[in-house]
């Protein structure tokens, strides 16, 4: 019978049928036969075992006696393989006996090359139903009826042709492939018996494929993935089929699936854990790259005659090799150098490492025996030369410099690959042992770790001991592989230094290993490793952390730290572009290394002013503030980042029970503390029986559990929070402090000195014992005395004098049970001597009187918002714009100005101010369009009172300043006059104007009030206004129309509080300005600006080694401006039409 020819590929039906894998006989059936048939929809218009037209180009293969024009099989013909392309010996239809010997014969189209016997349902499918190796086959003989028979070791198979010629011919094949394939065995050396040994699979064992009833056992060896009925089929070496990986593809799907991709089929695998699904993707992950190497670098390599035959073993076609030995080894032996560790032998392959062979490695490898000089630095090597050693050429101090200054190319290369390489020193008295290698500037390691599967999200639950895979680890050339075992040659998987963006050290026995460490990539990915021994741990964490810091961050590796990576950030006055940055986590202290800049102190996390997060789900920045300094940090990387995030939150929480391990204030005192006496100051001093009243149980228990996880997010709002309540968990803190607030040791010698008669003897003996403190206990003691000396200031009020507080606070602090009065006494001593025993002086105290005074006052007026947050009164203050990168958050007391906040706010941002720098804090209102400049004497806080949902404070240079000081140094008198446009807020007023436009009128301003009239002639005012109770600001909302771009707001409170509004614009932008100056002259009595020295102008920081600002300014004075400058352009730059904004700026 002659082979049918086979139609072209553009012929080939679209419709295709997915064939089973299975041996006759075994055929699907019942709900298997149905997940069949859904297959087949699922691949329709996927040729299986051939491509559309013009989607490939596959080689003709000659025709000859043994070999008829066939369609060769649609692997082969792939490009590119490692495998070499296999010629088709015989291929054609024959009738098959099926395994239970039936009468009736199946066709197949069998399919006969150098290596295997298969057939298939069709001559169109990708796919075997099965195949046996040559190698397997013991005789071919023939049988009655034009059949054949095919006997291996454990089972005969039987085949039928069409004419006793054609079966001739079969065996004739079947017969000289299989003593091909015997005298091939013989030449090999590696082989003594004759058979070639197969390859060890990198990945054997059962999975399920859906489809079929139970478990196929799956191997993945080499480029390909081997699939057979059971383990037993396995060892005889007859499988269903075999999967070349250069053309597929492997994807996750849930927890334990995952997909094989090829052209042809999908293949739905389902392994027993998660665990072992990963492990499987890593192998044929691994397949895919061997599919895909190449073999330029082998065949140049080879095509040298001594380079043809292993080094240690003399197998032909070694595809390894030693890049520091320059010697070419097997896959086996490969192994055994893997063995040895990187320090001693360097194995890189031939076909899957291409970036390592450059032009001169490859010429030292085929030069190796050829040439003398190369031999003789090999010998000197071998015997403990140094790679490094001196030359005693100061121009040429090392080996590979006098190569390079010779033109040696190849001992260049040598030597450079050899420079971390140790020399084996074995003990003939006892067995070998591993010897890692000393952590050198090219970083080499190795040794076994035990490895989790990698996840794509952060490990929430402990991981079990169970779930870790021990795996030989060599960290090598800035990658991070990692093998089977010792001896593997190919990795599982390998990690580039240069991917790696965090380096993570959880606290012990945090999961099944005692001794963890946690690898973060570019690629979002997270790697676990565990080991026993907490030394061996640590060295495998500083190497890697050598790895892949730059020498930039070198001093961040000199500690042992909980963190270390590197991620985008903006501070300074850097904010308009991104930098990336160094960063370690050492416990409750975050250390930075910028690219520009020195050294930096690090950030006190504890002792943060704000931590924050802003922006949306997928554009999330970390706000950190600390005093004089606020850092963003951006979450470009969500994985990594939400590490970093936890890491700081919880670096930046309270650690214990201690005061010292509290969330710390500046002043040292813990922000509990400071949350409580706060509110307490703004909502309770006038509450009767203060501290004495207990408040709900339930509440006061809640409140102080969210105080004590993290109080810096706490936000005590009156009408929330009862004033009893807060009272109550702050006695509760101060009474369950395990060493108290006077500390134990101290406690007695408090007490005993209650005792003492002499007032002076006894507040002396107070100031010794102050000192002795704790610096946190010594700041907390005086914080809360203070707070109670200004409780009982109001004792009239809320019955709490000092006799009645000690009562309350002397068992509290000294936790006793209340029946020793000596506890009591040293309360009412400490605040009846408050201001001797704590050096209070005139000024703080002056200060903290009018604080208390200016809540009080506001408080009974009913100008209190009842919405504002406690105590602290935390305010958002914006730097030259309103954006999320220039946000600020402030503390500010009553007592605070607004040049204090201006000079607060540029203090934080380092940035320094030059004469004739006029930086002012403007209270900005969205709705109105409008701004006003605070004068510098003003008190902030009632300002903060009276703000609006949509009003803000924002700091920025104010442009027009100069301009105004010039003409109130010029101008006569103290008055101003002219025509101004003016509009009425008539839903204000309700004056009824004929008009709701504007018009002309005239103004008088004087040092008392500002008055308007008609017209010029007019001889009594129309309205006249007391200038101390008007507020003016620059601009007017667009939707009144303004004659002119240059107008302003008014706004006039009556003595019954309520508010009156109009609107004026003048005709230039000087008139706006002289206009604006006037104002501020006359309500001020003549002072705009303050006239000392030190308040113009702050030294700007000079930048020194530990001392300065995450982004000290540098460069010309020019330059800086320009970088201050950078938020916002000045929109007299530009050429738009002036409107409402333009006056913001410059009026």
């Amino acid at each position: 019978m002659t082979t049918k020819e086979e139609p072209p590929l553009s012929q080939v039906p679209r419709a295709v049928r997915v064939a089973s894998l299975l041996s006759e006989g075994e055929e699907l059936s019942g709900d298997e036969q149905g997940d069949e048939d859904e297959d087949e929809h699922a691949y329709e218009g996927v040729p299986n075992g051939g491509w559309h037209t013009g989607s490939l180009s596959l080689p003709h293969l000659p025709s000859g006696p043994l070999i008829p024009e066939l369609l060769p099989h649609s692997m082969d013909g792939l490009p590119g393989g490692p495998t070499p392309i296999t010629p088709v010996i015989k291929a054609g239809w024959l009738d098959k006996n099926p395994p239970q010997g039936s009468y009736i014969y199946q066709k197949r189209w069998v399919r006969l090359d150098a290596e295997y016997l298969q057939y298939f349902d069709s001559n169109k499918d990708a796919y075997s139903k099965r195949f046996v190796p040559v190698a397997c086959i013991s005789r071919v003989a023939a049988i009655g009826d034009q059949k054949l028979e095919v006997i291996t070791n454990n089972r005969t198979f039987v085949f039928r042709a069409e004419s006793d010629a054609e079966r001739k011919e079969w065996i004739q094949a079947l017969q000289q492939a299989v003593a091909d394939q015997r005298a091939r065995a013989r030449l090999s050396s590696a082989c003594p018996l004759g058979v070639l040994s197969p390859e060890p699979p990198d990945r054997s064992g059962s999975l399920e494929l859906r489809g079929f009833k139970s478990k196929l056992y799956v191997a993945v060896v080499g480029d390909k993935v081997q699939l057979y009925k059971n383990l037993e089929e396995y060892h005889l070496g007859i499988g269903i089929t075999f999967i070349d990986m250069s053309v597929g593809n492997v994807k996750e799907v849930d927890r334990r699936s995952f997909d094989l991709t090829t052209p042809y089929r999908i293949f739905s695998f389902l392994a027993e854990s998660e665990l072992e699904k990963e492990q499987w993707l890593e192998a044929m992950q691994g397949a895919i790259a061997e599919a895909l190497s190449t073999s330029e670098v082998a065949e140049r390599i080879w095509a040298a005659a001594h380079n043809r035959f292993c080094a240690d073993c003399g197998a032909a076609q070694p595809d390894w090799a030693s890049i520091n030995l320059c010697v070419v080894i097997c896959k086996r032996c490969a192994g055994e150098h893997r063995g040895l560790g990187a320090a001693i032998s360097k194995v890189r392959s031939l076909k899957m490492d291409r970036k390592v062979w450059t032009e001169t490695l490859i010429q030292a490898l085929c030069a190796t025996v050829t040439t003398a000089d190369l031999a003789e630095t090999q010998a000197l090597l071998g015997c403990g030369a140094g790679v490094s050693c001196f030359s005693g050429d100061p121009e040429a101090p090392t080996p590979l410099d006098l190569a390079e200054q010779a033109g040696q190319t190849l001992q260049m290369e040598f030597l450079r690959n050899n420079r971390s390489t140790e020399v084996p020193r074995l003990d003939s008295l006892r067995p070998l042992e591993k010897q890692y290698s000393v952590v050198l500037p090219t970083v080499s390691h190795s040794g076994f770790l035990y490895k989790t599967a990698s996840a794509g999200k952060l490990l929430q639950d402990r991981r079990a001991r169970e779930e870790f895979s021990r795996r030989w680890c060599v960290l090598s050339d800035g990658i991070l592989s990692y093998y089977e075992n010792e001896r593997t040659v190919a990795p599982n998987g390998e990690i580039r230094a240069s991917e790696i963006v965090c380096l993570a050290v959880p606290p012990p026995d945090t999961h099944g290993f005692e001794h963890t460490f946690e690898v973060y990539t570019e690629g979002e990915r997270l790697y676990l490793f565990g080991l026993e021994s907490a030394e061996l741990a640590r060295e495998w964490v500083k190497c890697i952390a050598k790895a892949f810091a730059p020498p930039l961050a070198e001093e961040l590796l000199s500690r042992d730290f909980d963190r270390l990576g590197r991620l985008p950030y903006k501070a300074g006055l850097s904010l308009q572009r991104t930098q990336e940055g160094w960063f370690s986590l050492i416990g409750s202290q975050l250390h930075a290394i910028f690219p520009e800049g020195p050294c930096e102190e690090p950030l006190q996390l504890r002792k943060l002013q704000e931590l924050s997060i802003q922006g949306d789900s997928e554009n999330q920045v970390l706000v950190l503030v600390e005093r004089r300094r606020t850092l963003y940090i951006q979450g470009e990387r969500r994985l990594d980042f939400m590490g970093w995030l936890g890491a700081i939150q919880k670096a930046a929480a309270s650690l214990g029970d201690t005061l010292s391990e509290q969330q710390l204030g500046d002043s040292d005192i813990p922000v509990i503390i400071y949350r409580c006496v706060d509110y307490i100051t703004q909502c309770g001093l006038t509450s009767e029986g203060i501290y004495r009243k207990c408040g709900q149980t339930s509440k006061t228990q809640r409140l102080l559990e969210s105080l004590r996880q993290d109080a810096r997010s706490v936000r005590l709002k009156e009408g929330e929070q009862h004033v009893d309540d807060v009272s109550s968990a702050l006695k509760r803190f101060l009474r369950d402090l395990p060493d108290g607030l006077f500390t134990r040791v101290q406690r007695l010698a408090w007490l005993e000195a209650s005792e003492m008669e002499d007032e002076e003897d006894k507040v002396s003996r107070y100031q010794e014992l102050l000192a002795q403190l704790p610096p946190v206990n010594r700041a907390t003691v005086k914080a809360l005395i203070s707070h109670l000396y200004c409780v009982q200031c109001f004792s009239d009020t809320n019955q709490m004098n000092t006799h009645n507080l000690a009562i309350v606070f002397g068992p509290t602090l000294f936790q006793t049970d209340g029946q020793d009065y000596k506890a009591g006494r040293v309360v009412e001593d400490l605040i009846s001597h408050y201001v001797v025993v704590f050096n209070v002086d005139e000024e703080e105290l002056r200060k903290q009187r009018e604080e208390i005074t200016a809540i009080v006052k506001m408080r009974v007026a009913g100008t209190a918002s009842g919405t504002q947050h406690a105590g602290d009164f935390i305010c958002t203050v914006y730097l030259e714009e309103k954006a999320a990168e220039t946000e600020q958050h402030i503390k500010v007391p009553a007592s605070m100005t607004a040049e204090e906040l201006t000079l607060e706010i540029l203090d934080r941002r380092n940035v320094g101010i030059r004469e004739k720098d006029y930086w002012t804090c403007f209270e900005v209102n969205e709705r109105e369009e409008a701004e006003r400049p605070l004068h510098f004497a003003e008190k902030v806080l009632p300002i903060l009172h009276g703000l609006g949902t949509d009003s803000y404070l924002v700091v920025k240079k104010y442009q027009s300043m100069e301009a105004m000081m010039l003409y109130l140094a010029s101008r006569v008198g103290d008055t101003k006059h002219g025509m101004m446009k003016f509009r009425e807020d008539r839903s204000l007023l309700g004056l009824g104007l004929p008009s709701g436009g504007f018009h002309d009128r005239y103004f008088i301003l004087n040092s008392s009030c500002l008055r308007l009239f008609k017209e010029v002639r007019s001889h009594r005012p129309e309205k006249e206004w007391p200038i101390k109770s008007l507020k003016v600001y620059l601009g007017v909302k667009k939707k009144l129309r303004p004659p002119t771009c240059w107008g302003f707001t008014v706004v006039h409170e009556t003595e019954k509080h309520e508010k009156q509004q109009w609107y004026l614009c003048c005709d230039t932008q000087m008139e706006l300005r002289e206009w604006f100056a006037t104002f501020l002259f006359v309500q001020h009595d003549g002072l705009v600006w303050p006239s000392e020295p030190s308040r113009v102008s702050r030294v700007v920081p000079e930048v020194r080694l530990g001392s300065v600002s995450l982004i000290p300014l540098r460069g010309s004075e020019n330059e800086m401006r320009r970088s201050v400058a950078a938020f916002t352009s000045d929109p007299l730059s530009s050429g738009d039409i002036l409107d409402n904004s333009t006056v913001l700026e410059q009026a």
